[in-house]
């Protein structure tokens, strides 16, 4: 690759600092709201975040927790419905922030024309007016869990993403932070940069192009440097 085309982004842990202090938040809050004990503490949290979708990690949760197959996915679509809605207030209330570099990765790729898209698990409730607040009219196309049911490691909504755009996959990056991410994003054949969190800085990212510890990297912001078109001055 040498001149990109387009980037994809991922957004929960990736663009946004949301898990820990938004998400895990947001969860417990429906959990108090619906008059149960259950509670996630960081820890807790950490280790249910490898399971891809809050209504799955619900379910998944309850059900280990006692309930029956049943209820527990009847349980967790009512809480991971009123989840939804406490998260978007979190965003409103702006306690869900871009992580450090995000801004200047994109006011270096918008500088440069490079298209940039978003492809992400989340429902599209939260992740519009998240995105909206946050970064503004960015990114031209963003493709959500709302729309794509197939969650991520599945590529679909990455292939989503490429066949909206016409993007060419050889000189489209995917930009992570977990496994699951990065091997959706591989698997849709594209070259994958991760700047993983605390929460993902054990997963297994091998399929990465380039693994950072943030988005204002040096090796990060170079291997960019290197691949976007530099437009003539004025």
């Amino acid at each position: 690759m040498t001149r990109l085309a387009a980037v994809v982004f991922d957004v929960d842990g990736t663009l946004v600092d949301s898990e820990r202090d938004g998400h895990r938040v947001a969860f417990n809050a429906a959990f108090e709201e619906a008059g149960l004990s259950d509670r996630w503490d960081v820890t807790t949290y950490g280790r249910l975040l490898p399971i891809a979708g809050g209504a799955k990690r619900l379910a998944f949760w309850l059900e280990n927790t006692g309930r029956s197959p049943v209820e527990a996915w009847q349980l967790a679509g009512r809480l991971h419905k009123r989840k939804t809605e406490i998260m978007r207030g979190l965003v409103e209330d702006g306690r869900v922030q871009a992580r450090p570099g995000v801004h200047q990765l994109l006011d270096e790729l918008d500088a440069s024309g490079v298209p940039v898209h978003v492809a992400t698990t989340g429902t599209r409730t939260w992740v519009e007016p998240l995105l909206a607040r946050v970064f503004g009219p960015r990114f031209q196309t963003v493709v959500t869990g709302t729309e794509i049911t197939e969650l991520k490691p599945s590529p679909a909504v990455y292939q989503e993403v490429l066949r909206r755009t016409g993007a060419p996959v050889d000189r489209t990056v995917a930009v992570e932070d977990s496994a699951n991410g990065v091997k959706a994003a591989v698997a849709a054949g594209l070259r994958c940069l991760a700047a993983h969190t605390p929460y993902t800085q054990h997963d297994d990212l091998t399929g990465a192009t380039l693994v950072v510890d943030a988005l204002n990297d040096p090796a990060l912001v170079a291997w960019f440097h290197r691949r976007i078109p530099r437009r003539p001055r004025t």
